[in-house]
């Protein structure tokens, strides 16, 4: 009876992780979107200028393209990524080596021990190695994604941040982008490239029993890491 108990409990608590695990994950910190300051003072703060402009951290563009340009507005990033590297060497290595010594000769005679012996001996080794290595890596990313302006930096760069989840059958996808552009990068339909992306931090991946099965396990990552020594 108890081990049937301890078989269920084990069951049930199967399922009780693999219910957790299609969970989606909580925005990280550091793509959270950021919210603009409030520009606006109240209204017990403004003084009387005798002017109709007033000065309330605000202002109206009136000939310009609206961009991002404050905390908290919204820019979109176009994604344009694609690396392609490839890597080949080739190492040949041969060494031979001989040493050969004579018979020594002593007061004008070989040294001879009987039945064609003497002292005479040649040591000889070799010794090759060849190695050949080839790599090929290549990699793309499309898309876009709607990031916010974290920070505004006194030069007029511009430090942005921002996710996009997409829930998808049974698994979540998301993108994750942060990096610092330049407000005179940015197109007149408020977009930018992400290769004009400095210090870019960008990651694409997901959650979800689809994401699971293309994990390698942990014994099988231990028997394909640099600390097993065979």
């Amino acid at each position: 009876m108890k081990l049937v108990q301890s078989i269920f409990i084990s069951i049930a608590a199967a399922l009780l992780l693999g219910a957790c695990s299609n969970t989606p994950e909580n925005t990280h910190p550091d793509y959270a979107a950021v919210e603009p300051f409030d520009p606006y003072p109240e209204p017990q703060a403004l003084a009387p200028t005798g002017s109709i402009y007033q000065n309330v951290g605000h202002n109206l563009v009136l000939f310009e393209d609206l961009r991002a340009r404050q905390v908290g507005d919204i820019l979109t990033v176009v994604l344009a990524e694609a690396t392609d590297g490839t890597k080949s060497s080739d190492t040949a290595l041969d060494k031979d080596n001989s040493t050969v010594i004579d018979n020594p000769v002593i007061a004008g005679n070989l040294v001879d021990l009987g039945n064609d012996n003497n002292l005479a001996f040649d040591l000889s080794s070799k010794s090759a190695f060849k190695g050949d290595s080839a790599s090929n890596q290549s990699n793309s990313l499309q898309g876009s994604i709607s990031v916010t302006v974290a920070k505004v930096y006194p030069g007029g760069n511009l430090y942005v941040q921002g996710e996009k989840w997409i829930k998808i059958n049974q698994g979540n996808e998301y993108i994750r982008l942060r990096g610092i552009i330049r407000s005179v990068d940015i197109s007149t339909s408020n977009t930018i490239l992400s290769t004009k992306i400095a210090d870019a931090r960008i990651s694409y991946s997901g959650t979800g029993a689809t994401q699971d099965v293309n994990k390698v396990g942990w014994l099988s990552r231990f028997f394909i890491s640099p600390i097993w020594p065979f």
